[in-house]
Formats: structure tokens, C-alpha cells, sequence
């Protein structure tokens, strides 16, 4: 049997986390040469959940530096990937989601007529600056793919009403609920100082509300609302508040500046994902604009309301996982107040089921891989 060379493109903490699990199954599939390529646009934290994950990278890049644009990162990270392409001679390349890398890694792949199969495909807001740029990076990274691995059924619709041929749409779930499964598994609060540094602060007989906001549509205006909220709701309920600090250094300097005194809140720095997930399954309701927390934090049973005016991830809302409710400081005030004093709101939202999946997405992605590879419209160069 011929062996096949998958090349993974990942860049970002988040395609790490998610990617992991596919990782681990195409290795422990015969058959496969596996090769993982970092971008480093997420340098430190993507690095820090690669070896958390015990993940051996083949090649990497370093395509960031300090207050460049979207189109010089893009550049960039075409120019490095392609040099990756040209070494490594993949059979097939992965993607995930929609960062720079993602599109950066699908548009390399298909200069050289190598097929793309994208992970986390067919989301969509259907506003081109919302999430900016990613809604964007998604359709750009969709006419590019040649297999589409949807989370949902509502993701397989939306692409073939782009136009996208049915056979290639594969409806898989998420891999980031595998990720978080097999993290749950491996948590030892005894051995990991971030875990016994939050046990240090937390108080066990108060709620806790976890917050996690770094968008770039939310920095200039709504991180404003958000610290007015929170400042709000501590003095309003006997509330405690975790607020993991993203490193942006705009972010950084909202949060602190206006966050930074409070006695109830704890500003941490950015947590690993072991730490993270320990955190989300200890708090009560999670409050952000991240899109992987809407997909996560249900397996968990935890309410998420999301600071964002649109998601990409709406059959969450539709299932009711999670409520929109914007950036807005009295609209953040009353929703988090009213799943603190409403039991059976509280309830109604966490007891429902997780439209992202069981658990298996990465069994079903390596599978469909095998039989796809064969297909005669993928071109080779």
C-alpha cells in the first residue's frame, strides 16, 4: 500500500487544540505519513499547546512581527507555507478554521495543485466584517478546498447553497469537543501550577463567571462596555469573576486599566488548555466573544453568552447552548444576572445538547481522507 503524506497547517492556539486529535488518529492509522507545519501566528501559545499535546513539528515559520497588517501577515505566510509545500510534496494538506494560516495554507496548496481538505468548514455569519477577517478567510478557504469537513448539517447547507458539489461535504462534528474530551481525561489539579494558583483565589461557596473577550471588532469600543458590566455585577451579586488576559497589548491595557483593582475579579494570563478547560467545567456561566467557547462549554453543561451582535456558529443559538446578546453593558448586566437568580433559566440552557458532536469527528475526518485521496478531480502537480 502506498503511503500517503497528510501536511497539517496550523498556526494559531486554537487549530492546535482543534487539529490534536486528527493528528493522533491519521498517526495511529496505516497508511499515513503524517507532517505538521507552524506558522507561529500564535508563536508562544501555539507552541505551548503543541507540547502540551506531544505534537513534533516538521517544519516552521515565523511569519510575525510587531504592528503589521493583515495583507503583510498574509504575505508572508504564503511565501513560508509554499516553501513548506515544495520541501514536504504532500499528498493532501489540512486546514483548519479561518485564520490567516488557514487561508494563507489552502491558497499555497492550490497554486501547486495539491488537494485541500478544511476542517471546521461551512460556518458562517453572512457579514463580511463580522468576524473580521475570518468570516472572509472561510468563503475565500471554501472555493479553494476540495473536501469540506462541516461540524453540523446547517454548516453541509450553507455550503452547497454557495455551490459547493455535495459529494465532497462531509457533516463530521467538531474535533475540538475530541480535544476536550481527551483533555478532560488527562486534568491533574495537583500537578498543574495555574490550577493550584485559581484554587488559591477562587472561594468554593461563590459563583463563578468566566470571561474571555479579544475580538478585534470589540477592542476599541466594547471592551469599554464589557469592564463597566463586570465592575457592575460584582457589586450587584456575591459574584466571582476569572478573566484569562489575551496578549494583544490593546486588550491587555483595556482590561488592566480599568479591571486591574478590583477584589473580585482575577485577571490571569493567558491559561493552557488543560487549565482552561478545568476552569470552564469549575465556573457557572461563561461569558464571551471567543467562537470555540460556544462550541465547547456546552459539553460541559455550562451556559455561554456571547458578546457579539452575530455567530458563525448559530445552530448553537438555535439549539440554545448559547444566547447572543452583543457588547453592551446593560444587555452583559441582565443576561449574566438573570442565569445568577433564574434557576430554571439556568437550567433550560445547560441541559441541552451540544450540536458540535460526540467526540468521534477525528475517527470519521481520517476515514473519509482514506477513500477521498482516490478521487479523480483532485489534480496532482
Amino acid at each position: 500500500m502506498k503511503i500517503k503524506t497528510a501536511l497539517i497547517i496550523v498556526g494559531t492556539r486554537p487549530e492546535v487544540i482543534k487539529m490534536a486529535p486528527v493528528v493522533a488518529q491519521l498517526k495511529a492509522t496505516s497508511g499515513w505519513s503524517v507532517r505538521v507545519c507552524f506558522t507561529g501566528q500564535h508563536e508562544d501559545l501555539g507552541m505551548q499547546m503543541l507540547d502540551w499535546w506531544g505534537i513534533e513539528i516538521d517544519a516552521r515559520c515565523s511569519i510575525m512581527e510587531e504592528h503589521q497588517g493583515l495583507n503583510l501577515l498574509l504575505s508572508k505566510a504564503l511565501v513560508a507555507i509554499d516553501a513548506v509545500l515544495e520541501e514536504q510534496a504532500p499528498d493532501i494538506v489540512l486546514v483548519q478554521g479561518d485564520t490567516t494560516s488557514c487561508l494563507a495554507g489552502a491558497m499555497a496548496a492550490f497554486q501547486r495543485k495539491i488537494p485541500v481538505a478544511h476542517v471546521e468548514a461551512g460556518l458562517r455569519t453572512n457579514n463580511k466584517y463580522a468576524p473580521f477577517p475570518e468570516e472572509i478567510n472561510r468563503r475565500l478557504v471554501s472555493r479553494l478546498a476540495d473536501i469540506h469537513f462541516a461540524p453540523t448539517e446547517q454548516n453541509k447547507h450553507a455550503l452547497e447553497k454557495e455551490g459547493i458539489p455535495k459529494e465532497q461535504i462531509f457533516v463530521t462534528g467538531n474535533p475540538v469537543i475530541d480535544a476536550l474530551y481527551m483533555c478532560k481525561e488527562r486534568i491533574d489539579e495537583r500537578s498543574n501550577p495555574e490550577i493550584r494558583q485559581l484554587l488559591g483565589w477562587l472561594q468554593p461557596d461563590k459563583k463563578t463567571l468566566l470571561v474571555t473577550a479579544h475580538r478585534r471588532e470589540n477592542i476599541s469600543h466594547g471592551l469599554s462596555e464589557l469592564t463597566e458590566a463586570l465592575l457592575d455585577l460584582v457589586t450587584l451579586h456575591d459574584l466571582q469573576i476569572v478573566l484569562p488576559v489575551h496578549p494583544n497589548p490593546e486588550v491587555k491595557a483595556v482590561l488592566e486599566g480599568h479591571l486591574g483593582n478590583s477584589e473580585h475579579i482575577y485577571l490571569s494570563e493567558s491559561l493552557g488548555y488543560e487549565s482552561f478547560v478545568w476552569l470552564m467545567n469549575y465556573s457557572d456561566i461563561l461569558l464571551t466573544d471567543s467562537g470555540g467557547i460556544q462550541e465547547e462549554a456546552p459539553s460541559l453543561h455550562k451556559p455561554v453568552l456571547v458578546m457579539r451582535e452575530e455567530t458563525e456558529r448559530t445552530e448553537a443559538v438555535e439549539a440554545g447552548t448559547v444566547a447572543l446578546i452583543g457588547m453592551n453593558a446593560e444587555a452583559i448586566k441582565s443576561s449574566v444576572s438573570n442565569l445568577l437568580t433564574n434557576r430554571d433559566a439556568y437550567q433550560e440552557m445547560s441541559e441541552r445538547v451540544n450540536p458540535y458532536g460526540d467526540g468521534q469527528a477525528a475517527k470519521k475526518i481520517v476515514s473519509i481522507l482514506a477513500g477521498k485521496l482516490n478521487y479523480r478531480y483532485y489534480p496532482k502537480a
